[in-house]
């Protein structure tokens, strides 16, 4: 059979959230809440107050961050993590209980710091974080006793005649001689079931039924053997104050010897006291925090810890100035790190032709970011500054939509008879869509024409005069010369027809010419059809300035640049007269206020007068 909680053999008592054995919860009340206020200054900032008896204390980061908690007594004493020094996790003493201080892995886990505690606590304790990053939240949740229940602790595992708070029960039936029996004692264990310390059985002598007669003892003059301090156990630590206790035997009075402890009255035998030992610190150590995060997720980055110099006194680790461990050799503070390597851009295919046959499209290419492993990942894996374009603009060349002149050279190609005027003809992209124009196709305008200085005097045979000027002033141009057939007479020349000539080989009467580039010109297209056929119009086209190799210039002279609009047909409407349209009434003005001309009979019968009042409309709606 089982042991219940009140150490009674088939007892199925349990002890409640409150520490009551058999209990019923109702003894005690939890406290528990987040703190998520939104912080900004950095530093230490209070999180939550524990009281005085609390027990059960859970104080849990929700979840990572470079923010650490930190434990205070309301006296001012650090426990945890004070005066800027981060504790590493463990176990540490305060409030009158053992907080165990948590702090998981910082790479492997996502999981916040904690502070977690059996409790109770003997004073007041303050919670706070260290503020350096938003805050994640921080849950607390303790246990403290209701209202009107005394020490729940002890009253929960109290038995007939153990003490209540230090403070034996004295029931009025009870005699001088129980009292003496029972022993007075506020020693509790260390080690706790449920939310308070259990008293564990055999620490207090069990209550001796009424029946029972004590057994009569011998008195110490009698008594053949009796206990003897032979020596002390061995300290618990090597420094930093340990705890030892002393050692009783059973001995013969006379001889000293050792005897079994049945010769001896266990009755008597001294309880051992706790005696402090090896009182001096234990020698200043580095204590090494763990390493944080790699700076980078891929290829070589850089972690850091903290080092800080530590010495164990009372079960206590305290942090000391630096120069105790300069005897030890201090560990690095950083570390190169590399987690993976890191992935890279690869272009996957050329260039796709461009989008559009003419003019200015675009073009793409595959870029993928490949980890190392050959994998195509996304592409945060890789670094966005150096990532190839993947998108490019191409010119494909001006599409061809219309003609652009120049002006016709001023000089003719002879200097006299028959020459030629020239000018430059190109087809390219309108960007106006305004102008009334459709392609460029097949007429190409004309780029020379004919000019005449006068007639040229005659020469002998075939006679080539000498070459014109160029017929442009830049660029290409032709030249011109005479080649006739003459007759020499007593100081003259006889032309003759070229036939007469047509044996001998004809010199060359025309040839190209370039004088210099032209640089920039003005180039325009053909005037647009007018707008309106009378009282006014306008028609337009386009002017650009083109260089050498007819892309577009901004080197034109603009007082040269010719006009874009001009106006066109601005002679007066004049309606035609018809001889069959008259009035065949004398009040056809009637007709017109009534506006009843929208009908066939009086439009017939007052045919003028409707005629001009629907020339009269029409003209003020297309002023309009």
């Amino acid at each position: 059979q089982s042991i219940g909680c009140d150490d009674y053999l088939g007892s199925d008592k349990v002890i409640d959230k409150c520490g009551i054995c058999g209990g019923d919860n109702t003894a005690c009340k939890v406290v528990s809440g987040v703190f998520k206020h939104t912080l900004t200054n950095l530093g230490y900032h209070k999180i939550v107050e524990i009281p005085e008896g609390a027990t059960k204390i859970n104080i849990t980061e929700m979840s990572k961050s470079n923010n650490y908690l930190a434990l205070r007594s309301r006296s001012g004493r650090s426990i945890i993590n004070g005066n800027w020094a981060i504790d590493r996790p463990g176990r540490y003493e305060g409030g009158g209980t053992m907080f165990t201080y948590k702090r998981p892995n910082e790479i492997s886990s996502t999981a916040g710091e904690s502070f977690l505690a059996d409790g109770p606590t003997n004073e007041v304790l303050d919670v706070y974080m260290i503020h350096q990053q938003p805050n994640p939240g921080i849950h607390y949740e303790y246990i403290i006793p209701g209202d009107n229940v005394i020490s729940p602790q002890l009253l929960a595992h109290r038995r007939p005649g153990e003490p209540l708070n230090g403070q034996l029960g004295m029931p009025e039936s009870t005699n001088r001689e129980d009292e003496d029996l029972r022993r007075e004692t506020d020693t509790l264990t260390g080690q706790s079931a449920g939310t308070f310390p259990v008293i564990h059985p055999g620490r207090f002598p069990s209550h001796q039924p009424e029946n029972q007669v004590p057994a009569v003892q011998p008195s110490r003059q009698n008594r053949e053997h009796n206990w003897k301090q032979i020596g002390k156990t061995e300290c618990t630590t090597t420094c930093g104050k340990g705890s030892q206790y002393p050692v009783f035997h059973c001995v013969n009075r006379i001889t000293h010897e050792e005897v079994s402890e049945s010769y001896c009255d266990s009755s008597t035998k001294p309880v051992p006291e706790e005696e402090a030992c090896n009182l001096f610190p234990c020698p200043a150590f580095w204590d090494i925090g763990e390493w944080s995060e790699c700076s980078k997720t891929c290829g070589l980055g850089m972690q850091h810890r903290q080092i800080l110099c530590r010495q164990m006194y009372a079960n206590r680790t305290l942090t000391v100035q630096q120069y105790r461990c300069h005897h030890l050799e201090k560990p690095e503070t950083t570390s190169t790190c590399q987690l993976k390597i890191c992935s890279e851009w690869q272009i996957r295919t050329e260039w796709t032709s461009c989008s559009v046959p003419c003019g200015v499209g675009q073009r793409t290419r595959d870029v993928k970011c490949v980890s190392n492993l050959g994998d195509i990942v996304d592409d945060e894996e890789c670094n966005m500054k150096l990532r190839p374009n993947d998108i490019e603009n191409c010119d494909m060349g001006p599409c061809a939509k219309s003609w652009f002149l120049t002006e016709w050279s001023d000089r003719c190609s002879a200097e006299c008879g028959d020459g030629v005027r020239t000018r430059s003809v190109v087809c390219m992209t309108n960007h106006v869509s305004s102008l009334p124009l459709e392609g460029c196709g097949n007429n190409r305008p004309s780029d020379t024409t004919p000019c005449t200085n006068g007639p040229c005097a005659g020469k002998a045979e075939w006679f080539a005069g000498g070459w014109t000027q160029c017929s442009t002033e830049c660029g290409s141009g032709t030249q011109q010369r005479e080649v006739i057939c003459v007759r020499k007479t007593e100081g003259n020349f006889d032309v003759l027809n070229p036939y007469e000539c047509s044996y001998l080989e004809k010199p060359p009467s025309q040839q190209s010419c370039y004088l210099k580039p032209c640089g920039s010109k003005w180039f325009h297209t053909e005037w647009s059809t007018c707008s309106k056929s009378c009282e006014g119009g306008f028609r337009v086209r386009e002017v650009r300035c083109l260089s050498d190799d007819m892309t577009a210039s901004t080197h034109c002279d603009p007082q040269l640049k010719p006009e874009e609009k001009e106006p066109c047909n601005t002679q007066d409407c004049t309606p035609e007269i018809d001889e069959n349209c008259k009035d065949k009434y004398y009040n056809c003005n009637v007709v017109v206020q009534a506006r009843l001309c929208v009908y066939t009979y009086y439009k017939t019968a007052c045919c003028a007068s409707c005629t001009r009042v629907a020339n009269r409309q029409s003209g003020f709606l297309g002023r309009r």
